[in-house]
């Protein structure tokens, strides 16, 4: 063959190779760029749905189109919810996935978490309780304020309606409650004298006593004295005739035949199908799919015995003579150890916040730009509340750290840096924060919270401050620190025995007696948390040995190239997570910083 031929054949093979290839990247790159339109459109769907249904949600993140009303809570409302959850699942599960990118996969595989994790609770009706022993839907009703903006007569005109409406809202709840009642799916009768202190602080004889009315205390200072007074009797009267009624008829209610109702068991296994229900919860709030109630208690009993362990040799330092059960008495009670006002509480805790927020560089790439502040817990949830809470607020707003100054001789000044750890700073405000401000993700994921994570990382939070300088100032503290570790580890033991193994409420009390120091007010109210929220609990320390376990990975596959900054990162970067694909991100961390030259 002549050379000049046989390069002509070449040059024609490798044209219309070319070529072929060429139409094969094009067809591929436009199946790809469907894919990833279809699949934003589902995301985008599901966000129309989401925020028609919890207008009130809607309202905190900025869509404010629902802002004149209460949620629809009837069921008729849930079924309807059911049906677009499911078909919003069938769209995504016939979605490709080849043609999306890393982060779409991801998005995907959190999208169909979240919508079956829906699907689970609306199977199983819990709609039908919608509260726990130290909140629920009339406490956080209380708050929609802090959601709107006021800065016009139509910002203010929107508020009253959305107020107007309480009556058909607590009507629709009470109507669901009593449905409850006759299915036997109601709160056990231990934790209702808590809860019922927690319902009628909720209700108020005048308006301006009610949180609700705080947008009429102050207006903007361009409204005239008619445009004022005009709103200001408006609200007068949506109040006296509307929303005091609303609270004073559902806490007559409560009181008269929902507590007569309350069960007698404690288990959620002992309701109605309670034990494939049980199992749900435990899945969902741990994120894993094999999560066996047996395996965490047992986990937990192995937790508490290392814990203990570490408390012994605390004691030891102080050089106290005496057992654990000495020591715990001698925390509870002695004065030294409390705050003498609220005020001493609250500076404590934001001299706390502050010390760690200084080294945060330390340890962090990223750092938030929203702030923080540090609030006492609202008067009308402290008395059966947990000694502290973050309150993340509406998009746009400062994050709160609430520290319980309710019954100050049972807030321990040894447990306020962990509690600070965990709640503000490197802890939930930190991570709701970063989750909040990243850019190019479907909105579902800026608020998304797997318990899981968002539990598990502010629990870690509280260990990591022994790597910072300053936090744990003395053996107490250290101690304070254990002890909250402690009582996480407890968790896991008394939740599932609570739920699955018949114990008693004085024998989940005793429990957490014998190994934390906690004041008996405090064990008192979480053992009441525990009852009535089935499975949250075990969802700290799973988290919390989760991220320690992939901590341990990383350094052990990466010795020298390790760098705790980029690891908490590598954790940060993606906002809230299920554990599974939390490995799975760590492990490409790890083979990435592996590759890097």
């Amino acid at each position: 063959m002549h050379v000049r031929h046989f390069v002509n054949l070449i040059t024609k093979w490798s044209l219309g190779a070319t070529l072929a290839l060429s139409l094969s990247s094009l067809a591929w790159a436009t199946g790809a760029a469907e894919s990833s339109a279809a699949l934003n459109k589902i995301f985008e769907d599901e966000r129309a749905a989401y925020y028609a249904f919890d207008v009130l949600s809607a309202s905190a993140e900025g869509v404010h189109e629902h802002d004149r009303r209460m949620p629809s809570v009837t069921p008729a409302a849930q079924r309807v919810w059911q049906e677009q959850n499911q078909a919003l699942l069938t769209r995504s599960q016939t979605l490709a996935s080849e043609g999306l990118s890393v982060q779409e996969r991801l998005s995907l595989q959190l999208f169909q978490f979240m919508l079956r994790s829906r699907l689970e609770s609306l199977r199983f009706r819990e709609w039908r309780t919608p509260f726990n022993s130290d909140s629920g839907f009339f406490s956080e009703a209380l708050y929609i304020g802090s959601a709107h903006s006021f800065n016009s007569e139509a910002d203010y005109e929107r508020y009253l309606a959305r107020l107007a409406d309480f009556p058909r809202y607590f009507a629709e709840q009470t109507a669901n409650l009593k449905q409850a009642i006759k299915e036997g799916a109601v709160l056990p009768s231990e934790v209702i004298p808590g809860l019922s202190t927690v319902v009628a602080g909720s209700v108020y004889t005048k308006p301006e006593q009610s949180p609700l009315y705080a947008p009429f205390k102050a207006y903007p200072n361009r409204f005239s004295s008619e445009l004022k007074q005009r709103l200001s009797e408006q609200a007068q009267a949506v109040f006296n005739e509307k929303v005091l009624p609303a609270y004073a008829e559902f806490n007559r209610f409560f009181t008269q035949q929902y507590a007569p109702a309350a069960r007698k068991s404690l288990g959620a296994s002992e309701l109605p199908d309670g034990k494939r229900y049980y199992a749900s919860l435990l899945r969902y709030y741990t994120t894993l799919p094999d999560a066996n109630a047996e395996q965490i208690h047992q986990l937990g009993l192995r937790e508490v015995a290392r814990i203990r362990a570490e408390m012994h040799a605390v004691m030891a330092t102080l050089k106290f003579e005496g057992d654990l059960a000495a020591f715990l008495t001698k925390l509870r009670t002695d004065p030294q150890f409390y705050f003498s006002t609220p005020q001493a509480l609250l500076e404590r805790a934001a001299w706390i916040s502050k010390s760690v927020d200084g080294q945060l560089p330390r340890f962090f790439v990223n750092l938030p730009r929203t702030p923080y502040t540090v609030k006492p817990v609202p008067e009308a949830l402290a008395p059966n509340y947990t000694a502290g809470r973050y309150n993340g607020g509406p998009t746009g707003a400062a994050g709160e750290y609430w520290v319980n100054t309710y019954a100050l001789p049972t807030r321990a000044a040894y447990s306020l840096p962990a509690l600070t750890l965990h709640e503000a700073v490197p802890g939930h405000h930190l991570q709701g924060a970063i989750a909040r401000e990243l850019r190019d993700l479907p909105s579902f994921r800026l608020n998304f919270y797997p318990h899981a994570f968002g539990e598990g990382w502010a629990l870690y939070g509280e260990k990591l401050g022994k790597e910072m300088s300053g936090i744990y100032l003395t053996p107490y503290d250290e101690f304070g620190r254990l002890s909250y570790e402690m009582w996480r580890a407890c968790r896991l033991v008394v939740d599932t025995g609570l739920h699955t193994k018949g114990w008693s409420k004085r024998k989940a009390i005793d429990y957490l007696s014998e190994n934390t120091a906690l004041s008996s007010h405090e064990i008192g109210t979480e053992v009441d948390r525990y009852i009535s929220w089935p499975g949250q609990a075990v969802s700290y320390k799973m988290g919390e040995l989760k991220i320690i376990e992939l901590r341990q990975y990383a350094q052990e596959q990466l010795g020298d190239q390790f760098d705790l900054r980029l690891f908490h990162q590598a954790v940060l970067e993606n906002g809230g997570v299920t554990l599974p694909v939390l490995q799975e991100r760590i492990e490409a961390f790890v083979a990435q910083t592996k590759a890097a030259p």
